[in-house]
């Protein structure tokens, strides 16, 4: 038997990025650009408003530095020359200070009502700590933020003029929040149309996918099979990129669909030949039998001639059986229909394991039966088959002494359940995903003594392959599990909707 195994879709993580969606890496691969690009911009352009508000209020402040610096007035000042800390034509909060001597003798901030409030102990220190060479710097005082510039006159004091940087400031400070919520909102809007633009473009890809989806999980082992999925035309033009992927795929499936029609026509013409022989085989077996049978009662034989005959009587009962079980897969591979009725699954248990103590009473021979019946609908002579396939398999190919297990009962989804269990030396693992093939033997040189009964009797490898075969016909499936001292047959089955459960079959 073989299975196709399909593997299991890596699980999508945000923390590992190759397992995102294609369309969800381009996305954010646009947004971290758009991001990078506004960054930038953002930072142009608020390192030019900077140095742009930076060299505005230098001019202001070397504006108020020379109405401050009269060249004609004395260091003390003097009626004949002007304060340094009159305030006509300087704007609020300005700052003018004279340090003479290592002291500043005079200075203020200029308020509203043109009042000058004095610097602190800490802001004085600041002025007295400037250079003279007329370069404005950025200090921070009690008053907050200034650009100041200090200058020495033809008298040998320090002018300090000063102006804050509050405004601009907030001219950054605005700028910087219009900025980002400009960029958001744009980035937000830009994100969306992305979004639908990429998803619309990655449709076709998607297709495709849905397409190699679908044929992945047509049943392509074995039967017949109609593979009629094909990419669209709209997808499968070889003039895109897109259009390539799906043109080869469809040249693939094509191909496919090609193989697998002269694959059905080989095995139909295979199975038509195999039912034909074992039909014309039967006549010519029956004869020798009868022969054979004949000669047994009418002529005087030998002890050589009596076991000679006797042996060619035990293989035409042996080619018989296997020209019968033939036959049977014959029929069930054309999917002849059954002979349905209700079949208590219970009663075809006792009578199997019956029929087998009388044929092994070296064997232990157990029952695990449930409180009520349970029945099913199904060919009766061939879940009889079945039974007594599964129940014959360990008979024959376990020791005597090995204790059989034959279980009936019902699982939570609504299944009959048959279960043959032996403790036997088990089936090799080399075997075990082969076990329902046609003419699947194991070698008995290699398997050991558990499968020397299998040799001796020369079965024929197509017991098990009839078992899977009326399981499936009959809507169910069997498995196998098997290890050292533990080999299971799982057979399980519809169990018959017309009756309630627990409910007594009708007679």
């Amino acid at each position: 038997m073989t299975s196709v195994q399909t593997a299991e879709p890596q699980r999508r993580s945000w923390l590992r990025p190759n397992t995102w969606h294609l369309r969800t890496r381009l996305i954010l691969l646009a947004m971290a650009l758009l991001v990078a690009i506004c960054g930038a911009v953002g930072v142009v352009s608020y390192a030019s408003m900077d140095a742009f508000l930076t060299r505005q209020l230098d001019e202001q402040l070397g504006q108020a530095a020379a109405r401050s610096n009269d060249p004609g007035r004395p260091p003390s000042g003097g009626f004949n020359g002007r304060d340094p800390l009159d305030s006509r034509g300087q704007s609020v909060g300005t700052l003018n200070a004279r340090i003479l001597n290592g002291q500043v003798n005079s200075a203020g901030f200029l308020a509203a009502d043109t009042t000058r409030s004095a610097l602190s102990t800490e802001d004085k220190q600041v002025l007295l700590a400037l250079a003279t060479d007329a370069r404005p710097v950025d200090r921070t005082l009690s008053n907050g933020d200034y650009r100041l510039v200090a200058v020495k006159t033809s008298f040998g004091d320090v002018l300090v003029t000063g102006l804050p940087l509050a405004a601009k400031e907030s001219t950054l400070t605005s700028l910087v929040w219009t900025f980002v919520v400009v960029s958001l909102g744009g980035l937000l809007l830009i994100g969306l149309a992305g979004t639908v633009l990429i998803r619309r473009t990655m449709k076709p890809l998607e297709q495709l996918s849905e397409v190699a989806t679908r044929v992945s999980q047509l049943p392509l082992d074995a039967g017949e099979v109609a593979l009629a999925v094909r990419v669209p035309p709209s997808n499968s033009n070889p003039g895109t990129e897109v259009g390539s992927v799906g043109h080869a795929l469809n040249l693939m499936l094509d191909n496919v669909a090609n193989a697998l029609q002269a694959r059905q026509k080989s095995e139909t013409k295979v199975r038509q030949f195999v039912a034909d022989a074992s039909h014309e085989l039967r006549t010519p077996l029956t004869a020798i039998r009868g022969y054979t049978e004949l000669m047994r009662m009418t002529e005087n034989l030998t002890a050589d001639g009596e076991k000679s005959l006797a042996r060619v009587q035990s293989q035409s009962e042996r080619m018989t059986a296997l020209v019968e079980d033939l036959l049977l897969l014959a029929r069930l591979d054309e999917g002849q229909p059954l002979k349905l009725s209700e079949v208590d699954l219970t009663q075809l248990v006792v009578e199997g394991v019956s029929d087998e103590k009388v044929m092994a009473p070296g064997h232990t021979w157990r029952l695990e039966l449930p409180d009520e019946p349970v029945v099913v609908k199904g060919d009766p002579s061939q879940l009889r088959q079945v039974l007594m396939n599964l129940l014959s398999n360990a008979r024959k190919h376990t020791p005597p002494g090995t204790t059989v297990v034959t279980g009936v009962g019902k699982t939570p989804e609504g299944a009959a359940v048959v279960t043959v269990t032996d403790d036997g030396g088990g089936i090799p693992p080399e075997f075990v995903d082969h076990v329902f093939a046609r003419f699947a033997r194991v070698d008995a040189a290699r398997a050991g003594t558990a499968n020397v009964a299998l040799a001796a009797e020369g079965t024929s490898g197509l017991g098990l392959s009839i078992v899977e075969s009326i399981v499936e016909a009959h809507g169910g499936r069997v498995t196998v599990t098997s290890q050292p001292g533990h080999t299971q047959f799982t057979l399980q089955l519809p169990l018959f909707r017309g009756m309630a459960q627990g409910d007594a079959p009708s007679s």
